[in-house]
């Protein structure tokens, strides 16, 4: 699924709401979890999951072509680790059971 088409099915579900304003509601959603993430916080949505930033330190790499060594540096990923209720709903479970 693609931003559109999440877009798509909430105003879908939503009829009350006017496609445009929902496309502006998830934009701020989504701008806010990435500023979020800059200033390097956490992000949790309970039963969704969590979204944070880890650290790869600079390393020596090497080219898969042609076995140069090159040098790679330091960088920040985003990393999304899903909840308990995501998880057992994936795997056919309900989130009430234990």
């Amino acid at each position: 699924m693609i931003k559109s088409e999440l877009v798509q099915r909430i105003a879908a579900q939503n009829p009350h709401l006017y496609q445009r304003d929902v496309e502006k509601i998830v934009n701020a959603i989504l701008d806010e979890v990435v500023e979020a993430l800059m200033r390097g916080d956490r992000v949790e949505l309970r039963g969704f999951g969590a979204f944070s930033v880890k650290n790869r330190p600079a390393r020596v790499g090497r080219n898969p072509r042609t076995g140069e060594k090159v040098s790679v540096t330091e960088k920040y990923v985003p990393f999304f680790k899903t909840g308990k209720e995501m998880r057992e709903r994936l795997n056919g479970g309900s989130a009430g059971d234990e």
